[in-house]
């Protein structure tokens, strides 16, 4: 029995699994977040390592104990010297001789197909895409933010209702009943009251992500001012599948395009329905799927692909891995 070492590290939590090449779970872990960018190396650090501790502890495996390879994805992971550090780093915690370490959106793909030409696209609290190919080649964005032409994702989206429901209210942009349900969502007479709250601290700032499904709600209600941020988002992720597709060459031939995280789980209809429409313009033979198992899975099975693991070991880690978590 050889055991393996598997880490899904994203912006709101990180998830560890320790199993076995014969498909077995034998630990999972949950934590917070491990996105260096956000939190810096030593913290990230400092969350990651706990957690594996915890699930070592409850595989029996001993302190000291290595295991046969470790396959480590990041959110963070997103230039080649980010990946660089961070495998040193992780390297430096001597989990195993064999270490992988690669952004979470591969992850993410490797979760959702076991298609060799793929496309993943995640948009969670961020946005980001990767593809691969069946000889070895991979597309990939930078993903930095603004800064590497990002747009989207839960945060943004969440902001921006804010944004147009102060805007419709004190004149400055269109009427727009997002100004109505954010005022009364946070249980408040005004958006400006909402605003001056987050300012002053008696809202959580924490507490603007709850304006993503709402966002949502008031487009699916008809509003076109979030209608048309919700066409916008469909778009963004469009551009990035088809994009890298083409980055590819897969555009004329079968793919496969993972679609993840909280915000594309969701399956709104009005987003759903304009990403399927989109994609499909473009490159009809491709196949889209919502994948609705956590990333970390995907590390997992990265890891048996690696180790040898035959099809039913596959087929036995996905079985049983709901039921882990």
């Amino acid at each position: 029995m050889t055991v393996y070492l598997a880490v899904d590290g994203g912006n709101s939590k990180t998830d560890v699994v320790v199993g076995t090449d014969d498909g077995e779970v034998l630990a999972f872990a949950r934590g917070p977040g491990t996105n260096h960018q956000s939190i810096g190396l030593p913290e990230m650090l400092s969350r990651l390592q706990p957690l594996v501790s915890r699930a070592r502890t409850a595989a029996g495996i001993a302190d000291g104990a290595e295991f046969a390879r470790a396959d480590v994805y990041l959110a963070g992971a997103d230039l080649p010297a980010e990946v660089q550090m961070l495998t040193a780093a992780i390297a430096d915690q001597r989990w195993a001789p064999t270490l992988r370490v690669e952004n979470d959106t591969f992850a993410l793909l490797r979760a959702g197909t076991d298609a060799p030409d793929a496309v993943a696209v995640i948009c969670g609290a961020g946005i980001n895409c990767v593809g691969r190919t069946v000889d070895g080649r991979t597309a990939r964005f930078p993903s930095l933010g603004d800064i590497s032409g990002d747009w989207g994702g839960g945060g943004h989206l969440a902001t921006l209702a804010l944004w147009h429901a102060v805007r419709g209210e004190d004149g400055r942009g269109p009427a727009t009943a997002l100004t109505t349900a954010v005022a009364d969502h946070f249980g408040l007479s005004t958006v400006e009251d909402v605003a001056t709250s987050l300012q002053l601290g008696s809202v959580e700032r924490a507490r603007l992500s709850e304006l993503t499904p709402l966002l949502f709600d008031v487009a699916e209600a008809g509003d076109g001012v979030a209608r048309e941020v919700v066409a916008r988002q469909a778009a963004e992720v469009v551009s990035l599948a088809v994009v890298a597709a083409g980055r590819l060459d897969l555009i004329d031939s079968p793919f496969t395009v993972v679609l993840g995280g909280g915000v594309l789980r969701a399956r709104r209809p009005l987003l759903q329905n304009a990403i399927m429409d989109g994609i499909h313009a473009v490159a009809p033979k491709a196949a889209i799927t919502v994948v609705d198992a956590p990333p970390v899975l995907g590390a997992a099975l990265a890891a048996l692909d690696e180790l040898g693991a035959s099809p039913g070991a596959h087929e036995a880690l996905r079985g049983r891995f709901p039921a882990s978590i």
